[in-house]
Order: C-alpha cells, then sequence, then structure tokens
C-alpha cells in the first residue's frame, strides 16, 4: 500500500453534472391518520416550561416507528421504518412509511415494496431522496419484499403538505434499480458530484460483522449513480478500512470533506478516503499509517480513537462535522462521542445490559498539524450509546437519546431488559459548545428532562424552525404496546430559548443559487442588532445514532442597507455537496427560520456510461441464495438511472 503526506490535504476539484425527465410515479389511494389515535400525554399539547427556556412539546403521534427520519419540506418529515405491525394502515396491511406534518400534527402513509430495515439515506444534487439497503422479507402479512438491494427513490417537491390530495410515493423496481450488493447497514454520503457514496454494511442480519462470517459482510463501497472509481467501474471496490475494522464496524460514520476527501470512523479506526483526488506523484510513507484514494487506491489511517472506545454498532456513538467556516480556511474538525469500550470479540451473551457505556469525545482536527496532535479528549456529563448529535443554527451540537449501560440492538446481550440490549435512558440533552474552552464546552444548564426513554431505533432532528424533533425507540423485533420500553410512537419537540426571542426575518431565497454566487434578499433584524451572520445547514438522515450528510457551514453576510443583507454561497462543491441546503441568518446569534433552496445547478448527479454498463451487467449475475432476487432481461439505462435521478423539485 502507497502513501502521500497529509500535507497534499487542500486540493480542490471540478464536476459537471446532467439530468434527464422522469415520467411520474403511479397515484393511489392512502390513509390519512389522525395522530390522536394513540394516546398522548396531553398535558405536554401546549408549551410546557421547565427549568429554563429550553422546552419539550408533545403535540403528536408518529404512525409508523421512526427509525429513519429527515426533514423534506419546512412543515414535513419523512419516516421510514422496518417491515412490522404498524397502527398506521396502507392498502390494508400496516405501513411502515410516513409524512409527519407539523403544520397538523397528523401523518400520512407512504406506500413501500421493499423493506427499510436498517437503511441510509441521503439526499442527490437535484433534491432527490435515496434510501438504501435494507433486509429481507419479515412478514406475509406486512406484504413486504427483499432490502437487502435496495434503492428507494423519493421526490420531495411531488409532496406538498396538503393531505388528503395528493399521495406521496416513493419509486421501487427492486428487480431493476438495485443495489450491486447487498447492505444492511450501510452509510451514505453525498459527495462532490452530487451523488451517493454507500458504505459497508452486511449481507444479513448479524450482532457482529465478524471475519467468521465473511459471506455476510460487505467491506466495499460503491456509489450511486455507478462510478468508475480506481477501476472497478461500476462494481463494489472493497475497502482496507472496512476490513481492518471489523467486527463492530456497521453503520461507519462518515462525512465529507474539503477538496473532496471523506472521512470514516468505525469500531475504533479512522480513515480519510482521497475521494475524486488529484494524481500524486510525490508519494512518502506516514508514520500514522497508510494512504488509500478512490482514483489512484490510497486511504489515510489516521489515530485510532483514544481509550479502547468503540464508536459503531453495536457499541454505537455518534459523530459531527463541526460547522466549516472561511475564518479557518475551511478546515475541517470532527467530533465523536459516546459508544462502549465493551469487546468485539467475545460472544454476544458475554456483554450485559448493564455494561457502562462511554461518556468520551473524541476530537480531532483534520489538517497536518491536527492530526499529528492527535485526538482531544473530553467528557460529557453522563455517558451515552446510541446518543443523537444535533447541529444546530447557532454552530452548537445537541446531544440527546441514548442510554448508560450496554449496546444497540435487541435480543443479543446478557440480562437483557425485555429485549433490550441497553438499559438506563438518558432523559436530559446536553450543549456542546465547541467555541468554547476546554474543560467547559458542556452544559445541562436549565435543561428540561424528558420522560420518554429513547433507546435502539430513535432519532432526532433540526427542524426548519429551529426546534428539534424527537422520535422513535424500540428495542423489540416487532411492535411492543406493554412492558418496559415499549415501543415509541410519541413524537416530541424540543424548543430552545432562542424559539421565543425576537426573531430576524429575510425573504427572497431564489429555489436555486450556484456556488459563490452573493444574493441580495430583503430582511428584518431585531432593533439595535450589533452582529449578522449567515450559514447554509443540511438537516441530514437520521438513523441509529449516525445523521448522514448533517451539515453546516458559516457564510459571509453583511447588511447592505436599512432593509437588505447580502449572503455570500460557499465558494465550491466541496465545501458544500451540491444539493439541498437550508439557509439561515443570525441577528446577535438568534436566528431565523430557515429556507430551502438547491445549491449547485440543480441538475442531477452525472452518469459515467461504462460504470453504468458494468454495473447493469454485475447486477444480472446469480445472487447469494440468501437474495434470492428474480431474474429480469430487460434492464435498460433509460428507465433506470435517468427515471430515478432527473426528480427536480
Amino acid at each position: 500500500m502507497r502513501a502521500v503526506s497529509t500535507l497534499l490535504l487542500p486540493l480542490w476539484l471540478a464536476f459537471t453534472c446532467d439530468a434527464k425527465p422522469v415520467p411520474s410515479p403511479s397515484s393511489t389511494s392512502h390513509n390519512d391518520w389522525t395522530t390522536r389515535s394513540l394516546s398522548l400525554d396531553l398535558g405536554l399539547d401546549k408549551l410546557v416550561k421547565r427549568q429554563s427556556d429550553w422546552q419539550f412539546t408533545q403535540p403528536g403521534t408518529t404512525g409508523v416507528l421512526a427509525m429513519q427520519m429527515t426533514v423534506i419540506s419546512p412543515t414535513q418529515l419523512l419516516i421510514i421504518d422496518r417491515a412490522q405491525h404498524n397502527p398506521l394502515q396502507v392498502d390494508g396491511h400496516p405501513a411502515w412509511s410516513a409524512v409527519y406534518s407539523l403544520t397538523t400534527n397528523t401523518v400520512r402513509a407512504v406506500r413501500l415494496t421493499t423493506n427499510s430495515f436498517c437503511a441510509g439515506g441521503s439526499f442527490l444534487s437535484n433534491g432527490t431522496l435515496v434510501n438504501i439497503g435494507g433486509n429481507m422479507a419479515e412478514y406475509s402479512d406486512v406484504k413486504d419484499t427483499n432490502g437487502l438491494q435496495g434503492i428507494r427513490i423519493f421526490n420531495p417537491a411531488s409532496c406538498p403538505d396538503t393531505p388528503g390530495t395528493t399521495p406521496c410515493e416513493f419509486y421501487e423496481s427492486p428487480q431493476r434499480v438495485r443495489l450491486a450488493k447487498p447492505r444492511w447497514y450501510p452509510s451514505i454520503i453525498r459527495v462532490p458530484n452530487g451523488g451517493s457514496l454507500i458504505i459497508g454494511g452486511t449481507y444479513g442480519g448479524a450482532f457482529m460483522n465478524t471475519q467468521a462470517t465473511t459471506f455476510l459482510t460487505s467491506p466495499s463501497y460503491e456509489y450511486w449513480p455507478p462510478q468508475n472509481i480506481a477501476g472497478f467501474n461500476g462494481i463494489p471496490i472493497p475497502s482496507p478500512f472496512l476490513n481492518a475494522s471489523m467486527n463492530a464496524n456497521l453503520f461507519p460514520l462518515g462525512f465529507s470533506l474539503p477538496a473532496g476527501r471523506v472521512f470514516l470512523a468505525a469500531n475504533q479506526c479512522a480513515t480519510i478516503i482521497l475521494h475524486y483526488a488529484a494524481a500524486v506523484s510525490d508519494l512518502c510513507r506516514l508514520q500514522e499509517g497508510d494512504l488509500y484514494d478512490m482514483n489512484g487506491n490510497f486511504e489515510i489511517k489516521l489515530p485510532d480513537l483514544p481509550n479502547g472506545v468503540r464508536v459503531t454498532y453495536p457499541m454505537a456513538g455518534t459523530g459531527v462535522l463541526l460547522p466549516l467556516s472561511s475564518v479557518n480556511n475551511y478546515t475541517p474538525t470532527v467530533l465523536i462521542c459516546g459508544g462502549s469500550t465493551g469487546s468485539d470479540t467475545v460472544t454476544s451473551t458475554a456483554l450485559n445490559s448493564q455494561d457502562p457505556a462511554s461518556a468520551q469525545c473524541a476530537r480531532l482536527e483534520l489538517s497536518a498539524q491536527g492530526i499529528a496532535a492527535g485526538w482531544k479528549v473530553e467528557y460529557m456529563p453522563e455517558a451515552r450509546i446510541m446518543p443523537d448529535a444535533v447541529l444546530l443554527p447557532t454552530g452548537k451540537v445537541l446531544l440527546v437519546n441514548g442510554g448508560s449501560t450496554g449496546y444497540s440492538g435487541y435480543g443479543n446481550v446478557g440480562s437483557q431488559v425485555s429485549q433490550s440490549n441497553a438499559d438506563h435512558p438518558v432523559f436530559r440533552p446536553v450543549i456542546y459548545d465547541p467555541n468554547a474552552a476546554l474543560g467547559s464546552r458542556f452544559s445541562t444548564a436549565g435543561m428540561p428532562t424528558s420522560a420518554i426513554p429513547r433507546l435502539y431505533h430513535s432519532v432526532a432532528t433540526l427542524l426548519p424552525s429551529g426546534a428539534i424533533a424527537i422520535a422513535g425507540s424500540n428495542p423489540h423485533a416487532d411492535k411492543v404496546t406493554s412492558g418496559t420500553y415499549p415501543t415509541e410512537y410519541r413524537l416530541e419537540i424540543l424548543n430552545p430559548p432562542y424559539m421565543t426571542a425576537l426573531r430576524p426575518t429575510f425573504s427572497g431565497l431564489p429555489a436555486k443559487a450556484n456556488f459563490a454566487t452573493v444574493l441580495t434578499l430583503p430582511a428584518t433584524l431585531p432593533p439595535g442588532t450589533q452582529e449578522l451572520k449567515a450559514a447554509v445547514m443540511d438537516l441530514g438522515f437520521s438513523t441509529h445514532a449516525v445523521h448522514m450528510d448533517m451539515r453546516h457551514v458559516w457564510l459571509s453576510a453583511s447588511m447592505l442597507n436599512a432593509t437588505h443583507i447580502t449572503v455570500t454561497m460557499p465558494p465550491n462543491y466541496t465545501i458544500y455537496p451540491p444539493g439541498p441546503g437550508w439557509i439561515v441568518i443570525l441577528a446577535d446569534g438568534v436566528p431565523s427560520v430557515a429556507q430551502k433552496l438547491l445549491l449547485g445547478t440543480g441538475a442531477g448527479p452525472q452518469v459515467n456510461q461504462a460504470a453504468w454498463d458494468k454495473y447493469v451487467i454485475s447486477i444480472h449475475k446469480i445472487s447469494p441464495w440468501l437474495i434470492l432476487l428474480q431474474h429480469d432481461s430487460h434492464i435498460a439505462q433509460s428507465s433506470i438511472v435517468f427515471l430515478t435521478l432527473a426528480m427536480t423539485d
């Protein structure tokens, strides 16, 4: 394995995108379902003040378990579950996807065909959502089919917040549009060409992704749409990092970095992929390890996470790419919190639901100097397994959900609590301020305490309003309505203090804006405003303590006059990969409501013809015995790639 110096990190590259027309999915009838169909703590329906200005509300229920959740419009959440016996119905059987209206606090069922159990998700450059991977069919009465190679396409623009008028639809064609390899527990990252990098996973259910079960592992990458990377030309790319990071390496933590790199953390390991990097001629060996780049087969091995803490399933921690800024030339810094020091080589029953989780947060600046200095360790007020980390408009990080003992999953470890591998839920959120002095970055001052346990299969996401939606929890094989840690359908909203402050407003945002564009926007700032800031945010795709694509980039902003401001978009597509973004302005630290636009040209990802052709051939080969997918000899490029990639807003 060859190596290159980390001093070569600041490289900048250019890409083009293309888009084609797409036929509309067929429309079908769906059942509207009131959130009052399940019991609620009605005392929380109105804003309830706790010991500070942070406030919880409990406005409704989700109809399907919120295993996966993402924002699709200013007033709507898309929720995706596994196929199981949820109360919300579609076509006479339980649904496993729904759209939640934040306006009416009601949900609409969304039909899925394939089982999206433990899938990942990401938005493409044209704003289309792809939901990727899953598991085998589980319940005949739920009507799900095999989803291990699933690619589910969702166009947010076709789903207005008007229940009863327009059905919200996924496009699925599992025998024609599917992954090149089965993937359960994959992570997805939007990359600078606007497509999706798909990372890891397994061929089916396994508590540990072990070398002993290599027929189940998927230690590889692939792209959607297919790309010719390192000569693999549309077929999966073997990953030395994913091989080296077994056994606890499912749902890797990953971020697209400036200069076209990708950061990955799995188990106790971390790496940088030199993604779409330019050819490198000056090679040297790093003391810390080898490099592997997607064009030239290099990979930067970063220092291992400190103190033996594992941070991916089933020892799940959470991670964020801290806000990027031109002030330090967009130097990226990652923060990884929680996890466990439990062994990944013992049998699952040797682990215990009462084993302590980790309170560690490890922070690494991804520069030559930062990598040489290594991880900096801090500690949360409470240990957490399966926490969620949510970037706020202010640039701070909210940590919420999880338990203080045990492991991710259900039905595996010794001394399970009901079926849960974890115990002792952490009910109080905590704030992390990345700009505060070391030792004073965490605060729980005045934070309210939830009464709802949020363990395995919980989620959280920032809303355009600036509030945080929190949902889910089901450490069971199916819906459970009684006992310890039952299936949780109640949605909570956590309201920061700024929700009741006098907030800035702006208007005139275009539907799309290219990189480096300067926008002049009408704006109203609170009287006496001294500081104006702006940011573009990707609110991400939340599942299993992983927040795929979540991102915060500070923008240049200034007050042009008493009625207008200027805001400059990020300089290029490696600082913010092309796709949907939410613009927010802040007056003396108080954020506006965020507004959506597409960054870039708005076109779909570029398709590599040769890679596509080889991909088509590869998915027609006989699948592993457990996939059992019917052969389809009529795949056509026009009916697959361009059908699924050109759903423009």
